[in-house]
């Protein structure tokens, strides 16, 4: 059966905007308020069935730390290992399912996301991940898209064939890994949640996922589309688990691949697992891994400074500064820093924060405690160094919530902590430097971080645009120009980095999937042999 996939539109040009009056907001506001008012109750997903352990962690809303969201049961060592089971035991079927019939089970889950389930997974969003809805409608749409891209791109590859001459047929038998994937999601994004188990299963592969279980809550209701949609039993296995009981997955000898977006550190920590285990399994598994990033933003004394000025306010403040691609670090010409303060000091004393359930907010709050912590200390390290000065914000406020101001801080010291280490949260570092020495100055933001995922380059001349992009090829996997270092969309800015940042299999492309398909090469000859001599043999 000839069965061919149109490439589709990006969910992402759909948006809700949720104006005040409108049905929409009423029914997101419904959909929150449901929310408020119950607590659910998470399960484990291994084999299609519910599984209760007993063993709870409570997720908590970290705008208002004393909701409880969801009591979520946590697997111990037997349910992974029928999580396991039932991974290798649904690999066969699945793996030989036709594709488009893979494809048809995600392509309805795209369509039950962007369409009847679509406010209470927003709400789901924000109240789990402190997100606006503006920040939710990105992340649900991102999701939508991965759905219906990865199925066009699925077909696309199938697509690709060898060579033919008379007397043979030649095929690539576009097979998935053989074993299990697991697949280990972050907080952050609910749009990464769900694709990192299903791009390896939409190729044929079989999954236990293991989300982060701050978010437990909101990805489970990814879960619950899957299973609304038609997933298999036992494809995507739902388990959440205490990570010190990991390494009864990731030395078994079925491993296949590893789909993982988190720190830097515990990527490192999982290869080297791997790493020490090579020889036990049947084969090498595949890593693909996504960290963090220290992205910049790099003004040149041509640029339209307002716009610099408003996106990095976007790119530094949507979510909390909570994104792997978040601008954190900018290099501004001194004699441009006069307007580029007046600007943020006037835009960014405008931002609303607080409970994003209240529509007027803009900012949330950051993730939890630890997250809280993490970043007030490096707003108390730059209060306290003489080489920076805390510009605006810098105050927090944990009594309801775990909220942090926006905060920018000027910085002498191009190679210092606030300029090379992640914060992951809404501070913004500025180094202010000789429009002379421009090129040096490129060179400097090349040499600062061990990161290299985002980064943008404002200018209004097209010579230095790309003596920028020239010095800068390898300090971002995406970068930007005149806009913001975040908001990659499926398809069109396929997402990743190098470096500390990850393995660059990009997100959102072909080339992710085939990090989760193993090809086979296959030789049909048309006519049987005559003889075994050659032909230099003949006399």
């Amino acid at each position: 059966m000839i069965w061919s996939v149109e490439k589709p539109k990006n969910e992402m040009e759909r948006l809700i905007d949720y104006t005040p009056g409108s049905s929409e907001r009423d029914e997101l506001i419904n959909e929150l308020n449901t929310i408020k008012g119950e607590v659910i109750e998470v399960p484990l997903i291994i084999n299609g069935e519910k599984i209760k352990t007993g063993e709870i962690k409570e997720v908590h809303c970290p705008h208002d730390h004393d909701k409880v969201l969801a009591r979520v049961h946590l697997a111990g060592k037997d349910e992974l290992n029928m999580a396991i089971e039932s991974a290798l035991n649904s690999h066969g079927c699945w793996s030989e399912l036709n594709w488009y019939h893979r494809a048809a089970v995600f392509r309805k889950a795209a369509d039950l996301l962007a369409g009847p389930r679509r406010f209470r997974n927003i709400a789901a969003i924000m109240m789990n991940q402190s997100k606006n809805p503006y920040e939710a409608e990105i992340d649900l749409a991102e999701l939508v898209d991965f759905w219906r891209l990865n199925s066009y791109y699925m077909n696309f590859i199938y697509k690709q064939q060898p060579d033919q001459i008379e007397g043979e047929m030649n095929r690539l038998d576009w097979r998935p890994l053989e074993g299990f994937v697991l697949a280990i999601s972050p907080f952050n994004f609910y749009s990464i949640a769900g694709n990192l188990p299903s791009a390896p299963a939409i190729v044929g592969n079989t999954v236990i996922w293991k989300p982060s279980l701050n978010v437990s809550f909101s990805n489970f209701e990814i879960m619950k589309i899957l299973m609304e949609a038609g997933l298999e039993e036992g494809v995507i296995n739902f388990v959440p688990f205490a990570s010190e009981i990991s390494g009864l997955i990731t030395k078994h000898p079925d491993l296949a691949g590893l789909n993982f977006t988190g720190s830097y550190e515990t990527l490192v920590h999982l290869w080297k697992v791997i790493n020490s285990n090579i020889e036990n399994y049947r084969n090498f598994p595949r890593i693909v891994g996504e960290t963090g990033g220290k992205d910049f933003v790099f003004i040149h004394k041509s640029a339209d400074i307002k716009n610099a000025a408003l996106n990095i306010i976007r790119g530094s403040f949507g979510y909390q500064g909570q994104k792997c691609s978040a601008s954190s670090r900018v290099y501004c010409p001194e004699s441009m820093w006069g307007r580029l303060e007046d600007t943020l000091k006037r835009e960014v004393s405008k931002i609303p924060c607080g409970p994003v359930d209240d529509l007027r907010s803009y900012m949330g709050a950051v993730i939890d405690e630890k997250a809280f912590d993490d970043i007030t200390d490096y707003i108390k390290y730059a209060e306290e160094n003489e080489d920076c000065t805390t510009v605006l914000g810098g105050k927090s406020d944990s009594t309801k919530g775990w909220f942090i101001e926006p905060t920018i801080v000027k910085t002498d010291d191009p190679r210092g902590k606030m300029m090379s280490e992640e914060i992951f949260g809404p501070v913004v570092t500025i180094y202010l430097y000789d429009e002379e020495e421009y090129e040096e100055t490129l060179k400097l933001c090349d040499q600062t971080s061990p990161y290299s995922l985002t980064g943008s380059i404002f200018s209004k001349d097209s010579h230095v645009t790309h003596l920028a992009e020239r010095v800068l090829r390898y300090s971002a996997g995406n970068l930007y120009i005149n806009d913001k270092p975040t908001g990659a969309v499926v398809g069109r800015q396929p997402f990743g980095g190098t470096r500390h940042s990850g393995t660059n299999d990009k997100a959102g492309y072909w080339t992710n999937l085939l990090r989760w398909m193993n090809p086979r090469s296959i030789k049909e000859t048309i006519l049987p042999a005559e003889d075994w001599r050659r032909k230099f043999m003949v006399e």
